[in-house]
């Protein structure tokens, strides 16, 4: 174990001596290259998407199984998405992210995929259209996709990833940075505690939020109400870019 401890603690004074070497100038360089990597991956993903039929991105945890009833909701979902006129988009890996794609499929709608290489978990699903399979190496990239090609959000139970796209959409929506679109969380049981936390702590306790606030998203259960939920908002407003 020391010995090990030893090698790690080496191996960090090493990459900080060449982080040394490199020196200030060499680091705003390799900056500067990437702004072009940056500029191609907005360039190649407006070019593609503007390209697609309305659709509705599906979130959600990659690490369902697809013996879970999230993943048959999701597929259902999507399945119901199409059904109704809109393609799906998705993050273009497993678990929720595959089952909304394999609905979409099923539907004879567009199912597109927006992955990105992660560590861990991410590799893209068999569901999506081969046209329509983007791959980033950017978050904030990738997630400007998300916000400025959606018609919606639906979004089912997962982790950090689901809720940093969540938020984000929320955000933008709250400070008028983005048109407005509608979010559905799907799930009452799994989204309930977040919700009381966010009416409770944030909105009555400490007014970080307008309560009001919690009008621009609803919760539902059934894979009909969430698809109804898309197209009682679109009775109402025309689709449009949301940026």
């Amino acid at each position: 174990m020391k010995k090990e401890t030893k090698q790690n603690e080496e191996s960090e004074r090493r990459i900080m001596r060449a982080f040394k070497r490199k020196g200030w100038s060499e680091v705003k360089a390799n900056d500067s290259w990437a702004i072009f990597k940056i500029m191609s991956e907005f360039v190649e993903g407006f070019e593609a998407m503007q390209r697609i039929r309305p659709c509705v991105s599906v979130f959600g945890s990659a690490r369902t199984k697809p013996d879970a009833a999230e993943y048959k909701l999701a597929e259902e979902i999507a399945f119901q998405l199409t059904g109704n006129g809109y393609g799906v988009i998705t993050g273009g890996g497993p678990g929720i992210m595959e089952a909304a794609n394999k609905g979409a499929q099923r539907g004879g709608g567009t199912s597109v995929g927006l992955n990105i290489e992660l560590p861990f978990e991410q590799s893209s699903n068999p569901y999506v259209d081969k046209e329509k399979s983007l791959h980033f190496d950017y978050f904030f990239v990738r997630k400007v996709m998300f916000t400025k090609y959606s018609q919606g959000f639906i979004v089912l139970p997962g982790g950090f990833g689901t809720l940093d796209e969540l938020f984000e959409a929320l955000t933008l929506i709250q400070t008028q940075k983005i048109a407005r679109f509608p979010i559905i969380l799907v799930g009452k049981k799994y989204w309930q505690g977040l919700m009381d936390w966010i009416t409770q702590t944030m909105g009555s306790k400490h007014a970080y939020i307008n309560l009001e606030d919690m009008e621009l998203f609803s919760v539902v259960d059934k894979p009909e109400d969430a698809v109804a939920a898309i197209n009682a908002f679109y009775s109402k407003y025309m689709l449009k870019p949301n940026f």
